[in-house]
Order: structure tokens, then sequence, then C-alpha cells
């Protein structure tokens, strides 16, 4: 890792809740992320609510234009998820940048290990420092379907 990725020109990021369209990431994730096709609203709301959220947003319209979500205890554990950049944006360094401000937040609280799941975005995550699992095998999953 070299620099810490910067957003470009005319945008922020904020963790501001108030600031978290709410309705616009429903969209973009029941609809266009492959993980998240068809989640309610209402899940949505809830997993909005329990979590520490980012939001970039064009300074200029005040819209938001990406989102990711961290579920955290904001003290010895992190899992990234629903990271989304609007296709409108993409290709800008937008999502590289929001990414690399949730792990210097997360850095910031002490948080030693955060995970994440991806089908198709490894290399832009290991360019921030993300590596596979060293010993998968220690690892189990439970699923409450």
């Amino acid at each position: 890792m070299t620099d810490t990725p910067r957003l470009p020109e005319g945008y922020e990021i904020s963790t501001d809740p108030a600031r978290i369209d709410a309705a616009r990431v429903h969209r973009w994730l029941s609809t266009d992320a492959y993980w998240a096709l068809g989640r309610s609203r209402e899940k949505q709301d809830d997993a909005i609510g329990g979590s520490l959220n980012f939001g970039v947003h064009d300074t200029l319209s005040g819209g938001q234009v990406a989102y990711a979500r961290v579920v955290t205890d904001r003290a010895t554990f992190a899992w990234l998820c629903d990271v989304y950049v609007d296709p409108s944006v993409r290709g800008k360094g937008i999502g590289t940048a929001l990414v690399a401000c949730v792990r210097e937040e997360l850095r910031s609280y002490g948080v030693k290990r955060v995970m994440l799941a991806t089908h198709d975005a490894h290399g832009v995550y290991a360019g921030l420092g993300f590596r596979p699992l060293e010993r998968p095998d220690h690892w189990m999953l439970l699923a409450l379907e």
C-alpha cells in the first residue's frame, strides 16, 4: 500500500446517519447488488440502524453517490458489507477512496480485524490491504435461513 486513496474533487464522505439516503441505498442494493437482491426496505432500514454507515455525497447537489456499511463493536472486530457505488460515477476511484476511509475510521477505534466477502472485487480490496483468510478452516458459518 502506498498513499491513502482520495476522493475526486466534488465529493465528500460522511458518517452522519441523517445524511444517508435510505430509499436510494435500498433501491441500489435490492435491485442491483447480487448479495442483496430483493432485500426488503424494512430489513435494509434495520441494517442501517444497527451499523456504522458511510455515504459519499456530491458536494454540489448533496446527492448520495455511494454507500458502505460496517457491522462493528468499534473495539475489536468489524465486518465491511453493502459497499455500492452508483453506476453513473463508477471508474472515478470513489469506491476505493470510500473503503480506504472506512479502513482508517476503523483503525482510529483500534479495531484489529476487518472481514468482508466479495464475489468479484478481490483486486480492489487487495489494493487496500485485504487478503484471503490464512486459515479458512478456523472459520465457521451458521446460516439461519
